[in-house]
């Protein structure tokens, strides 16, 4: 299928690893001019001459999510780099474990700034460019913990869960501009955040790593994890010309892992 996006500019946050890489190379792959940005230069510039070497198109721009000028930044990057805007990729780090009782005013502040309020204000600030020039596509990367709360995620489940109401509103607002809005939500796809977090829960628990995988394998239909390729696939169909029916959407792409309908 011809993704139809051949052409296109796109910014990809948190991209310097994982899910944020894996979509930024699926995009290039498509003919998509990539911006992606992360926190570490070494890492950025490796994956864009990675890009590169494989017939993409790709630049870099080290920022962080939890600097007050983040948004300026991709502003001037977007400006500067790509010359403007077709898709934007809100994707970020995932913040600490723990439980609902272990949240403080201050964790929720600090990752709030960094994975609410600069997503909205990015988006905000780059919608109108969309809008005038009749396409654009926002994708949100969220998690499956926002409609099945995960254990020991309870950071998590809050605050990605506060990003659902604001993509269905935005959807609504949007989609007569020809710019769609919509939500991407992995489930267990293999990535340095998912041994992370297999570490951690074994730690808490007492289990070994290779028995705290093997039960989250067990209770995943696929029985496997998933692969950052076939993520990072679904994301960019959502990115597509084709897609352009499919707007205020969560797509899960968890193996059949969510008990709900």
């Amino acid at each position: 299928m011809d993704l139809g996006i051949s052409g296109k500019r796109a910014l990809v946050l948190a991209a310097s690893r994982g899910l944020g890489l894996g979509i930024a190379k699926a995009l290039a792959a498509e003919g998509v001019h990539v911006l992606i940005c992360g926190r570490t230069e070494e890492k950025l510039k490796a994956n864009v001459e990675a890009i590169k070497a494989s017939g993409g198109k790709a630049d870099y721009v080290v920022a962080d999510l939890a600097d007050a000028h983040f948004v300026d930044q991709m502003l001037h990057a977007v400006h500067d780099k790509l010359g403007g805007i077709d898709i934007l990729v809100n994707n970020t780090g995932g913040p600490t474990p723990g439980t609902a009782e272990e949240m403080d005013a201050e964790k929720l502040y600090t990752f709030f700034q960094s994975m609410v309020v600069r997503v909205i204000t990015l988006t905000n600030a780059l919608a109108p460019l969309m809008k005038t020039q009749g396409f654009g596509r926002i994708l949100t990367v969220a998690s499956s913990g926002v409609f099945e709360p995960i254990p020991n995620l309870a950071l998590s489940n809050t605050l990605r869960g506060a990003l659902v109401g604001w993509n269905k509103t935005l959807s609504a607002e949007l989609a007569s501009y020809g710019v769609t809005a919509n939500m991407i939500l992995p489930g267990r796809i293999h990535t340095d955040r998912i041994d992370e977090l297999d570490g951690a829960n074994a730690k808490k628990q007492g289990k070994s790593l290779d028995d705290v995988r093997a039960a989250s394998v067990k209770s995943i239909p696929a029985q496997r994890l998933g692969r950052v390729e076939e993520f990072a696939a679904s994301a960019a169909f959502l990115c597509s010309e084709p897609a352009s029916y499919i707007t205020g959407t969560m797509l899960r792409v968890d193996g059949g892992a969510a008990k709900s309908i």
